[in-house]
């Protein structure tokens, strides 16, 4: 996931606990752990609840 912009999410925490980063991506969300940017994220696609 190369060239995205990623932000913190606002529930994570400094006390290397709780440490997500979202990513917005064409096809729908990023998600990685903000203590290992360069280990692996995952991309979640957009659905529509019914």
């Amino acid at each position: 996931m190369d060239g995205v912009t990623w932000r913190t999410s606002r529930h994570s925490d400094n006390l290397g606990g709780n440490c997500v980063e979202l990513a917005s991506l064409a096809e729908g969300v990023g998600v990685r752990d903000s203590k290992d940017p360069d280990g692996v994220g995952r991309a979640l696609r957009r659905t529509l609840a019914l």
